[in-house]
């Protein structure tokens, strides 16, 4: 089962369905249907299918679109599958939706809109490892804003900048406090950059997780380092996410569980790793988890003003039956750094409280950075 953890149902195995997403679906009820909408839509959402001829189009729901939101209100998920089950994810051409799209990226409050379908929107159940699933779509045939955009001061001055390369708008963006929710929005909405484009919205989530983490790498790696072992953990959703900080320069690395009869997970547990130094190496096969737990860690790390190394190991068990997308990890680990640290008096003692978290041991064989550590000194422990 390691290719379905990796695959997380894009049919690498090669069948015209995915028979663990089965389940998903079988669980998931319809909602009414019609060939209108009129009420709010707090985001937006860019098709990949056929880049970059792809579609694009507001998500109307009169919930938020707010996973911070949804964690704080205590939602289980069962309660956010069933919101997203009943979003519509308008889709139009690129140009006949743009300026629209821009403004609902652009507002801090969720916009009133008016939609016309071309037919009754229908149940269209789409997902992957890194979006959040959405339940209907529908084509549009015509869409009006009903009010205003109310755009934050550093979004309107950081997306007026046409001379500021997208890397770096991400960057200062994340460095004035806009979440990382917004700025993919506005990436995928075409707002950042010198050559404005669309981007996806699935390859716009990673992209600002990935380019924000790095501009706080950047950071730390100026920073002192720890003063010592931290430990850290929480779980969301049925991932238990349990983080290691050891002093040194930054060093990264993420292991991945997906226990037995899990989402992705047959009778034998499924265990993917990776990690990186100063720089990383291609595209993790962890994909966008990675990716979001790594910010969360540098977050912390730079909030702190501290550099350190840290083994993040992510455990996702049989209650997690729905692929909610990568921001469950990012919370999940904002949430144990959050909780703050255990302090422990060497590596050893952090090691096991990370085999009581999440229940065994077998991740210690997948980590490169822990033989590492154990056997070579570095400047700082002189």
């Amino acid at each position: 089962m390691m290719q379905c953890a990796e695959c997380k149902g894009k049919l690498l195995c090669g069948l015209p369905k995915c028979p663990i997403m089965n389940r998903f679906h079988a669980q998931v009820r319809t909602a009414a249907r019609g060939a209108s909408y009129m009420g709010r839509a707090p985001s937006v959402f860019v098709g990949s299918y056929g880049y970059p001829a792809v579609s694009a189009g507001p998500l109307m729901t009169a919930d938020p679109d707010a996973p911070r939101v949804w964690v704080a209100q205590g939602l289980s998920i069962e309660d956010i599958v069933g919101i997203r089950a009943q979003t519509i994810r308008g889709s139009a051409g690129v140009e006949v939706v743009r300026g629209e799209i821009q403004e609902i990226a652009l507002s801090s409050t969720p916009l009133d809109v008016e939609a016309a379908f071309e037919r009754p929107v229908s149940f269209d159940l789409r997902f992957d490892g890194t979006i959040t699933p959405v339940g209907l779509s529908g084509s549009i045939k015509k869409l009006d804003l009903i009010d205003n955009a109310r755009v934050s001061r550093s979004v309107d001055r950081i997306t007026s900048d046409t001379d500021l390369p997208a890397t770096a708008a991400c960057t200062a963006l994340g460095t004035e406090g806009v979440d990382v929710y917004q700025i993919s929005q506005l990436m995928s909405a075409g707002l950042l950059g010198k050559k404005r484009r669309i981007v996806p919205t699935r390859w716009a989530i990673t992209a600002v997780d990935d380019t924000v983490g790095n501009g706080l790498k950047d950071q730390i790696r100026r920073f002192s380092p720890l003063g010592e072992v931290e430990f850290f953990t929480a779980t969301l959703y049925g991932n238990t996410m349990a983080v290691i900080l050891v002093p040194g320069d930054w060093r990264f690395e993420m292991i991945e569980i997906w226990g037995r009869r899990s989402l992705w997970a047959g009778e034998e547990e499924s265990i993917v790793a990776d990690g990186e130094g100063l720089k990383k190496q291609g595209y993790s096969p962890i994909a966008g988890a990675y990716y979001a737990a790594r910010l969360a860690v540098a977050e912390y790390l730079s909030r702190t003003g501290r550099s350190g190394r840290a083994v993040v190991v992510r455990y996702a068990g049989s209650d997690y039956w729905a692929p909610l997308g990568s921001w469950v990890i990012r919370e999940a680990t904002r949430t144990a750094m959050q909780n703050g640290p255990v302090r422990c008096e060497n590596l050893d003692a952090a090691m096991a409280l990370t085999d009581a978290a999440i229940g065994q041991r077998g991740w210690r064989q997948k980590s490169r950075l822990i033989p590492e550590m154990i056997t070579q000194k570095t400047l700082f422990d002189f």
